[in-house]
Parts: C-alpha cells; sequence; structure tokens
C-alpha cells in the first residue's frame, strides 16, 4: 500500500492505524473534522513519516475531489459517531454521520477508482444480544440501537458498491477496542473511564451490576486486522475480536490491578441501548486474514495504564 486514506485518522483507532501504516512505509493522508480527534495523536506519525492531515467532515460534498487529487490505493474509513447512548437520543444525527457519511466516501472511493475500502463496523452493537456466544458471522443481527442499525444498514451500501461498481471491501466488526489514546473523558470506552478515574483517584461508577459481559480486544491488533484487510480484501464482513466474555466486575479488577490500586465502584441505573452480553467469534478472520488477537487483556492493560500514568 504506497498511499492510503485514513477518515478519523486522528481519533484513538485511526491515529494507532496511522502509526501502524507509517510503520509500513505508507503515505497517508488523513481525514477528520477534529471534533474528537486531536493532532497531538499524529505527532509520532508525523515525525516519522509521511502523513498530512485535512480538516473535513466526511459528509463533505467536497470529499471526492480531495479524495480523487490524491489519488488513494486504498481508503481505511474510521470516522464516525461511535456513542451508543447519544444515537439513542439523537438517531437522526447518528444515521447522518454513520449512514450518509459513509455513502460520501463510497462515493469518493468510486470517483477516484480507489479499489478498496476497509470498514470500522461493530461486532457488538449490530448483533444485539444473542443466545450463542462467542457470536459468529452467520447469527441473524438483531442491534440494540441505532448505532447498530446505521453499521448493519451500511453493509448493505458496502455491498452495493461491490456489485455495481466494482469497489472491493472488507467490513470488520469490532468487538470492544481498547488501549493508548482512547479518550476518558465523556462517553468514551469503559477501559478508558476505569483507567483514567483509578488513576486521578476518583470514583469509578459501574451501570448495572457489573455482570454484563464485553469482549475486550486490543488498539494495535485491530490495527493489523485493518492492514491484513487492506492487503486480503475479499468483500464481506469479519469478526474482529478475542473470542473471550469478560464482565464489567472483572475488567475493573483487572484494570485496578494494572494500576496498582484498590476499586470499590459505585452502581448506576443500567443505560438504555445496551447488551448484557457481547463477544465475537473471529475464526472467520483467522482463515480469510491469518488474523487474531495476540494480546493477552492483562498485557494490553498493563501497555494501557503505562501510556495513562504518564498523561495524568
Amino acid at each position: 500500500m504506497r498511499r492510503t486514506v485514513v477518515t478519523g485518522g486522528a481519533g484513538f483507532i485511526g491515529s494507532n492505524l496511522v502509526d501502524r501504516l507509517v510503520d509500513d512505509g505508507s503515505e497517508v493522508l488523513v481525514i477528520d473534522d477534529l471534533s474528537s480527534g486531536s493532532l497531538a495523536n499524529l505527532t509520532a506519525a508525523r515525525e516519522r513519516g509521511h502523513v498530512a492531515l485535512h480538516q473535513m467532515d466526511v459528509r463533505a460534498p467536497e470529499l471526492a475531489d480531495v479524495v480523487g487529487r490524491f489519488a488513494p490505493d486504498v481508503i481505511f474509513h474510521l470516522a464516525a459517531q461511535i456513542d451508543v447512548r447519544a444515537s439513542v437520543a439523537n438517531p437522526v444525527v447518528d444515521a447522518d454521520v454513520n449512514v450518509l457519511g459513509t455513502v460520501n466516501v463510497l462515493e469518493a472511493a468510486r470517483k477516484a477508482g480507489t479499489p478498496r475500502v476497509v470498514f470500522a463496523s461493530s461486532g457488538g452493537a449490530t448483533f444485539g444480544d444473542t443466545g450463542r456466544i462467542p457470536t459468529p458471522e452467520s447469527v441473524t443481527k438483531q442491534p440494540e440501537s441505532p448505532y447498530g442499525v446505521a453499521k448493519m444498514v451500511t453493509d448493505g451500501y458496502f455491498d452495493y458498491y461491490h456489485r455495481v461498481h466494482g469497489v472491493d471491501y472488507l467490513s470488520l466488526g469490532f468487538s470492544n477496542v481498547y488501549g493508548p489514546r482512547q479518550d476518558p473523558h465523556g462517553e468514551a470506552g469503559v477501559v478508558a473511564i476505569f483507567t483514567g478515574g483509578l488513576l486521578e483517584g476518583r470514583p469509578v461508577t459501574i451501570y448495572g451490576d457489573g455482570t454484563q459481559t464485553r469482549d475486550f480486544v486490543f488498539v494495535e491488533d485491530v490495527s493489523d486486522a485493518c492492514v491484513r484487510a487492506a492487503v486480503t480484501g475479499g468483500s464481506r464482513y469479519l469478526n474482529i475480536g478475542t473470542g473471550e466474555e469478560t464482565t464489567v466486575l472483572e475488567l475493573l479488577d483487572a484494570i485496578a490491578a494494572a494500576v496498582g490500586v484498590e476499586a470499590k465502584p459505585r452502581f448506576g441505573a443500567a443505560r438504555p441501548g445496551e447488551q448484557q452480553r457481547s463477544c465475537l467469534d473471529a475464526s472467520a478472520a483467522r482463515r480469510h486474514l491469518g488474523w487474531e488477537a495476540w494480546t493477552p487483556l492483562d498485557e494490553g492493560l498493563r501497555q494501557t495504564a503505562t501510556w495513562f500514568r504518564a498523561r495524568t
């Protein structure tokens, strides 16, 4: 991959992917409106390699011109509205960003002649609560939130652009991604929230009884899946996760051990749109991409805590 575009490349997952692409020798154009991403996330990559930033919303009509001038070999589409609860509160905005924004990216790829798009979908949110754990791709998707619905709908657009316009793609359904650079403030991932809170000596809150489960996958493993998807293609959806369930209570204990403190959580009411259990079967990704999650949870949490500690 000589030239790559990363939408949302100044964000948590996107900037980690940019690091990996630079290390692999790619020239990268980041497209990000900086509404949640940060220029600081790109500092190291810009010092090491060829990274340019175009500040732009992926819904902008000018997107196709920007992509066309750069003429990428692949587009990694990670820009999104990522808050499940925000999607419940305002499904129109969620659909505007996550559906119409994605269609705009696909149009840009078609006009630019970009042969492949790698899409950051959501494994847990699209499947909803299911009786099959770990959940394979074959299970019927019944999302519990507008965010999950939007991610499911966009897979139909990818299929259309492949069949009608010849744009190859891989849609990667991430489980719960965590790691360095995740925002611990506001509605961020639970790992970042717990880690930031414990390091700052603040009480942490568990919403629900803490027995709900998630599949936590380290961000470097996710970046590796994205790169493999860009090389392999195949126009299909694949789960990207560890296949291991961890309760929120177990997660808090593991983070407390990584930080070196004792955690005594507060409990709040369960939040709408969230699942009770979520865990992905990623065996198809192992077969198709030769990928698997190699970072154990304890090691990933240790690296995450080290990164957060250096910034508190």
